[in-house]
């Protein structure tokens, strides 16, 4: 069995798409996911599964969260090993008055939308791309120009954002 982790977009934000996380919980271990688990509100689940084709996992999770809840999401799935590596080894480490950041896309974005993005650095943002995850580092909140919007629009892939403290987090509890 592969220990995965999920993270869905846009659940439990600003009061739209609301699902609980037993609810969420009991979604997944309906697909016949085992030891299935949620992290905070905002839509991570840990699980672990024998299914190895990855595409299919999240096509399966997401087509099943909308039958049951009738909103249609996107979720990217992640094995524990990736999400160690990504914590272990982030391209930015943020500072007392700083926020860091990793986007989870869908698929690796084509060159020219990250070039694209890349030429958006200043003193206020700082972006890295690697594979499929994209990494900010804000320092200036004020002045910040970064969203999870702003990535899809600038990067033309869905992606879903998490701070990298939850990342981290994450890491470490469900090794």
């Amino acid at each position: 069995m592969t220990k995965y982790v999920a993270f869905l977009r846009a659940i439990n934000v600003d009061g739209h798409t609301i699902i609980k996380m037993t609810d969420l919980k009991q979604m997944f271990e309906s697909l016949g996911l085992q030891n299935v688990q949620t992290y905070i509100q905002s839509g991570n689940v840990i699980f672990e599964s024998d299914i190895t084709d990855v595409a299919s996992l999240e096509k399966q999770i997401e087509s099943q969260i909308e039958q049951a809840t009738g909103y249609k999401t996107k979720l990217f799935v992640r094995t524990i090993r990736e999400v160690q590596a990504i914590a272990k080894k982030p391209p930015f480490a943020a500072k007392a008055d700083e926020t860091a950041y990793v986007g989870f896309l869908k698929e690796k974005p084509d060159k020219k939308h990250q070039e694209t993005l890349l030429t958006l650095i200043s003193d206020a943002d700082d972006f890295a791309l690697k594979g499929r995850e994209v990494y900010c580092l804000r320092r200036d909140r004020e002045r910040s120009v970064f969203s999870n919007n702003f990535i899809e629009k600038i990067l033309k892939v869905s992606g879903t954002t998490r701070n990298m403290t939850v990342i981290a987090k994450i890491a470490e509890k469900y090794k």
